[in-house]
């Protein structure tokens, strides 16, 4: 078992910066994928940005250039750095953990993201 704990979620104006961060701990095997994903009212849970254990990394279109996604291996630690926020990056974010090579995945519990004047 793997046990994400997410953390620094929040309102915040348009254009503005938040950092988010997500402790795994348990079970962690040393080939992984830790990621992000977000949902919406209404949407379909949808990829943010996910980083390997080896450090490659892949973001959705609509965040490329404004988020950051980097993780500490040593304290299984994942952060995504989002700047320049908009409106529409309103939702819950959740922070995913893909154990290698089984294709386990394991949720945290999700934190919410407002973007508003």
């Amino acid at each position: 078992q793997v046990q994400l704990v997410e953390s620094g979620g929040g309102l915040v104006q348009p254009g503005g910066s938040l950092r988010l961060s997500c402790a795994a701990s348990g079970s962690i095997s040393s080939g992984n994928t830790m990621g992000w994903y977000r949902q919406a009212p209404g949407k379909q849970r949808e990829l943010v940005a996910r980083i390997t254990s080896g450090g490659s990394t892949n973001y959705a279109d609509a965040v490329k250039g404004r988020f950051i996604i980097s993780r500490d291996n040593a304290k299984n630690l994942v952060h995504l750095q989002m700047n320049s926020l908009k409106p529409e990056d309103t939702a819950i974010y959740y922070c995913n953990f893909l154990k290698w090579p089984t294709g386990r995945e394991y949720w945290g519990q999700g934190t919410q993201v407002t973007v508003s004047s």
